[in-house]
């Protein structure tokens, strides 16, 4: 895979870090697609630990022909599905390989504060740390920024299960 090219040691941490994973990277990665792709770019991940994404927010996304015509405001439900997504990218290469034939499905969100609407023109930054893993289970703790200012935060665990598994075995 592409990305994989991009993956160094850090050798005092042991962590693996990756920088720069553009669009297609991202989607070697995660299995979403547009219009549900709720992050473009990742600038870096310290796996198993923390990652960095970006969203390019535009008026030209088919959720803001409802959410609302005359102000559009980017829905928070989309802000923390970005923050699952970079997370999810976190967890593909902290596991890499293990990974594959698997999906990160949500099993809850604990908190979620929206401190300030998103709007079209807006770059969020998705900032994601890892604060519990065991074994198919991870706790993520993240938050979303705008020029350096908190729109969001969120604390949410999400389970790795086997794609083809069925749904009652999750």
């Amino acid at each position: 895979m592409r990305w994989m090219k991009k993956l160094r040691r850090n050798v005092e941490t042991d962590d693996t870090v990756v920088h720069d994973l553009d669009i297609e990277d991202i989607c070697q990665l995660i299995p979403h697609r547009y219009p549900f792709l709720m992050v473009d770019r990742v600038l870096f991940v310290e796996a198993p630990h923390r990652a960095r994404g970006i969203k390019n927010v535009s008026i030209n996304e088919a959720h803001f022909q409802g959410h609302f015509p005359q102000k559009p405001v980017m829905p928070g439900v989309l802000i923390i599905e970005g923050m699952a997504q970079t997370a999810g990218v976190l967890v593909g290469i902290a596991l890499g390989e293990d990974m594959r034939g698997k999906l990160v499905y949500f099993m809850n969100i604990e908190t979620a504060k929206f401190r300030k609407p998103v709007v079209p023109g807006d770059q969020v930054f998705y900032d994601v740390r890892a604060v519990v893993r065991r074994r198919r289970v991870w706790k993520i703790e993240a938050e979303a920024t705008v020029e350096g200012i908190r729109v969001c935060e969120a604390v949410f665990s999400a389970m790795i299960v086997d794609g083809d598994a069925p749904d009652d075995d999750i």
